[in-house]
């Protein structure tokens, strides 16, 4: 596998991707070439800030190739285009064959939620101390436990009393971590939730990995109240379903969200007010967990 390396102004990094991608290329990543300098920049894209840009106003485009032909074949191209004015070549250069997977695995350990539950992918053998595992492996959709906003919910799942949770609800389930924590932790009649169909199925399978029973679905397959209502997502969303979330949880119930940034708390409780008092309930790494009991 050969890889060619370009350097591209900020409004030339798609259309050289796109190029990229039709001259066959089987990948193509963009990083800052100012990276770990000064001149450094971040791109944003979370909510209340300005939407992420195609790239840096300097970028590194790195594009593999099956071969050295193909890789050079697609640079002589690419010099030839006039929308290739102020771009570079860097140079191709061969990628050393490597045991792809066992690098990935090599990047995911297992991940501490409190001393005795711990997210352990299925390469791992669990740790001594822990008491409560879940197996959850890297997958395409969203939770493994890596973020914080997974893991201050599982740490408020897992220091309920059991079987506090009572019937319980993960809204935007993703991987379904949030579900399968409260299941491992006394949660009963539980519904996981999402608009991604391989969430949904993602769910269903880390489910069946872990034992734990539960139900797995697109949201109009949400009935009734439920005494735990889970939501990791982000802040936006949060505040367009605060009405349809609080009207999910039974009397006495809680309300669990988080996806939400430390300076976005206020806008949180003003959105939940007509319908729940929202705190802070704990926090890591700029992200919040804010809980509710109606």
């Amino acid at each position: 596998m050969f890889e060619l390396r370009l350097m591209a102004p900020e409004d030339r990094v798609e259309t050289v991707s796109d190029a990229l991608d039709a001259l066959d290329a089987l990948s193509v990543s963009v990083e800052d070439a100012d990276a770990q300098t000064d001149a450094e920049q971040a791109l944003f894209g979370e909510p209340g800030m300005p939407p992420p840009k195609e790239g840096w106003q300097r970028s590194r485009v790195i594009a593999l190739f099956q071969t050295e032909v193909l890789a050079r074949e697609a640079a002589q191209v690419l010099h030839a285009q006039d929308f290739f004015d102020g771009c570079q070549l860097l140079g191709v250069a061969d990628v050393p064959e490597q045991d792809w997977v066992r690098l990935t695995q090599s990047q995911f350990a297992p991940v501490e939620i409190t001393p005795e539950f711990w997210i352990v992918p299925t390469w791992h053998e669990p740790p001594a101390q822990a008491r409560e595992v879940i197996r959850l492996d890297p997958g395409l959709a969203f939770g493994t436990g890596t973020h914080p906003t997974t893991r201050m919910c599982l740490r408020w799942i897992a220091t309920r009393q059991r079987a506090a949770l009572g019937r319980v609800l993960d809204y935007g389930c993703g991987s379904g971590i949030l579900a399968i924590g409260a299941a491992k932790f006394g949660g009963l009649d539980i519904d996981a939730v999402d608009i991604d169909e391989a969430a949904v199925q993602s769910t269903r399978l880390n489910a069946e990995a872990n034992r734990v029973q539960l139900r797995a679905g697109l949201p109009d397959a949400v009935q009734g109240h439920y005494d735990t209502v889970l939501a990791n997502i982000l802040a936006t969303p949060l505040k367009v379903l605060a009405p349809l979330l609080c009207e999910r949880v039974a009397a006495g119930g809680s309300l669990v969200l988080a996806g939400i940034l430390e300076r976005q708390a206020d806008e949180l409780k003003l959105a939940y007010a007509p319908y729940a008092n929202l705190e802070v309930s704990d926090s890591e790494d700029g992200w919040i967990l804010m809980t509710a009991r109606l």
